[in-house]
């Protein structure tokens, strides 16, 4: 296949919300939000069919507050409404450069964004529009890694990318171990074997599953996500 050429058709893009706030301590910072809003432009124009998972700790993280005392069900749900304005917010700034796109909730809030409901979100994909699923499972107890994991697997993903800040798996954080090196092919079972906290482990072991690849890689840095999907760039892939 060219080089050109992406090496997958449908994928699902699991964003952590941190990675939204840029260089702020808190919420939004618009010229990361239109970058990353231009990236997605870029690979939905070559004709992959994308879908999203958003996290929402640039907002709110749940599983800290529960930490300090609050119900943890209380806290999750919070932590789901935060992923919801997260997705209005990407939603709004590919719209504005021309991408067709839906929110999909699984919490409804008809006002807002449109219910998840599989075989609809199945068909804004193949119309060419990106999806991107909001609210997690609608369940406490479950992060929105599993949450891009079960979406993942229910839209028949052929690979599930996590953007994060660094640009793959390393053996140890590479902000406080200068020695870490970066893995460029594990395994689900190592990543399970060596805890190395890539994404929750139920949301690895439904990709292994499902048989659905894991690529990690930094999604800060312009232009990453397609040069990704074309095998190029640096990356960790999991499979």
């Amino acid at each position: 296949m060219p080089a050109t050429q992406p090496r997958y058709k449908r994928v699902l893009l699991k964003m952590s919300g941190e990675v939204l706030m840029g260089d702020q301590s808190f919420g939004i910072d618009t010229d990361v939000l239109e970058r990353a809003a231009s990236d997605i432009a870029e690979v939905v124009q070559t004709g992959v069919q994308l879908c999203l998972v958003i996290g929402g700790g640039n907002i709110f993280r749940g599983i800290s507050l529960a930490g300090r005392g609050m119900e943890r069900a209380s806290a999750d749900y919070m932590g789901m409404l935060a992923t919801v304005m997260n997705a209005l917010a990407l939603q709004a700034a590919l719209e504005k450069i021309g991408v067709y796109t839906r929110v999909q909730s699984a919490i409804p809030m008809q006002e807002v964004c449109e219910p998840y409901i599989r075989r609809r979100a199945l068909r804004h994909l193949e119309k060419g529009r990106v999806v991107i699923f909001a609210a997690g499972l609608g369940a406490p107890y479950f992060t929105t890694d599993t949450a891009a994991a079960q979406r993942a697997a229910e839209m028949g993903c052929d690979a599930l990318l996590k953007g994060t800040s660094v640009d793959g798996v390393y053996t140890a954080d590479p902000k406080k171990d200068a020695k870490a090196e970066r893995y460029q092919t594990l395994s689900y079972q190592e990543v399970l074997a060596k805890d190395l906290r890539v994404m929750d482990t139920s949301a690895v072991s439904l990709m292994r599953d499902n048989h659905v690849p894991i690529v990690v890689f930094s999604i800060r840095e312009r232009g990453n996500f397609l040069k990704v999907l074309r095998g190029e760039g640096v990356f960790t892939t999991i499979a």
